[in-house]
């Protein structure tokens, strides 16, 4: 698969090469040039396959010409051994549980994937032992735990993950500040916006790349974005039989799942319409309603990994889409909630259903539900349960009135003492750190 810069004053590179790059030198994203139309015969038996299998196929016909089938097979399964379960929640609205990896949330299946494509690589590389990787991630709540979990101890690579002190619920904060290693917790002193800034800067120091081999392990890496496609074909292989137009409900903030999703899509996965549901960090749903893309300073709300002001994978939707504000109408409808209404509706859905949703999950919920009000009974909706309820705990607890079980894996991770660095948003001192690192 070759791969070009959005800004398209950068080289095509492979898929290996934007792996470990990262971002293109004209500091664009990496887009793939030929997305791959899946062949009939796929889809005539998805409704037989198993997540690993699909999978499999998906990542294939994508970059089967860098990496054999069989070393794929064997990344893929170590990368994803968990299941992503769609559980009806009323006639026309099924939740995909996308919390059952090892960090409880969805990017799990994005960072896995990706150690798993590096760890490939570098085991290839004697170079990687005496001049590791250094993979820099900014996170507002749920990467920074699954990218530390998944590169943790991988050979040939280290971790920074920095994230905006004190606006990251405690939970989250646990699950990538516990772990030491090759991990390394940053705080800084900003919001998650400034986090990126400097994560994107890092990328474009000459001092930094002479002096490190960096690479990021955010959603602007591409190979954070090609798994995210993975269950979108699960969700459809498993509501196939009724016969239904489906439309993917997606909790949104820098909008690499809903990248994900549209992926899927161009690849041929009959998905007949997009919801992106944001929390008051609106940036995108404001776009899909006036057609005017305005980033702001982010807020901090309860569903704090969409706590994004200036979604850095709005590029990669332009260029899938294109300039014409109405083929994004056409095919994407926005909507934003309150922390109140947030609340609101984990609280009614609990009394209904007795179904528990974290505070980003809700928002997906909500958008599902108005949405379907205007659709054909011949519609229905699937919104992506982002997270575990028990990583926002404190929220849930007071919506529902009652406890939530902490599962194992994470009461593991709380009771763990915190290392963490605290730094400014000043780049200067950022960039020390990092020749000093």
């Amino acid at each position: 698969m070759q791969l070009y810069s959005t800004k398209k004053q950068s080289e095509e590179v492979s898929f290996q090469q934007a792996l470990f790059q990262g971002l293109p030198p004209d500091n664009g994203l990496y887009v793939p040039g030929n997305i791959p139309k899946l062949p009939q015969r796929f889809f005539d038996n998805i409704e037989n396959l198993s997540l690993t299998e699909i999978a499999l196929e998906v990542s294939d016909a994508l970059i089967g010409d860098e990496i054999s089938r069989e070393d794929l097979k064997t990344c893929i399964e170590t990368a994803v051994n968990f299941d992503a379960p769609v559980v009806k929640l009323t006639d026309r609205i099924f939740v995909q549980e996308l919390f059952h990896g090892p960090t409880l949330a969805f990017k799990d299946f994005g960072a896995r994937f990706m150690a798993q494509m590096m760890g490939y690589w570098l085991a290839k590389s004697p170079q990687s032992q005496t001049n590791p990787i250094h993979i820099l991630v900014a996170t507002s709540g749920d990467t920074g735990g699954a990218v530390a979990q998944g590169f943790y101890k991988v050979p040939g690579i280290q971790v920074v993950v920095l994230y905006p002190k004190g606006k990251v619920s405690p939970i989250q904060e646990k699950q990538f500040t516990t772990l030491g290693e090759n991990v390394t917790a940053v705080a800084i002193e900003g919001t998650f916006d400034d986090c990126q800034k400097l994560v994107k800067q890092a990328f474009l120091d000459q001092d930094l790349q002479q002096a490190k081999a960096l690479s990021s392990a955010n959603s602007i890496n591409i190979s954070r974005l090609l798994p995210q496609s993975f269950y979108y074909f699960y969700a459809y292989s498993r509501l196939k039989h009724l016969q239904k137009k489906l439309v993917f409900t997606v909790p949104s903030g820098n909008l690499g799942n809903l990248c994900g999703g549209l992926l899927a899509q161009q690849m041929g996965l009959p998905i007949a319409g997009f919801v992106a549901a944001t929390n008051r960090n609106n940036v995108f749903p404001t776009f899909l309603a006036n057609g005017s893309f305005a980033p702001h300073p982010s807020f901090a709300t309860l569903s704090n990994a969409m706590d994004v002001g200036n979604p850095s994978n709005f590029v990669r939707i332009i260029e899938w889409l294109g300039e014409d504000y109405q083929s994004f109408k056409d095919k994407i409808w926005g909507k934003y909630y309150s922390d109140k209404e947030t609340v609101e509706t984990i609280q009614q859905v609990f009394q209904k259903t007795d179904y528990t949703l974290d505070p980003h999950s809700a928002i997906g919920f909500r958008a599902t539900e108005e949405f379907l009000t205007s659709q054909s009974e011949d519609t229905i909706g699937v919104f992506l349960s982002t997270a575990h309820p028990a990583k926002f705990v404190d929220v849930v607890e007071k919506a529902i009135g009652q406890s939530v079980d902490i599962p194992t894996r994470l009461q593991q991770a709380i009771d763990q003492p915190s290392k963490a660095i605290t730094l400014s948003t000043d780049f200067e001192g950022f960039k020390s750190y990092l020749l000093g690192h």
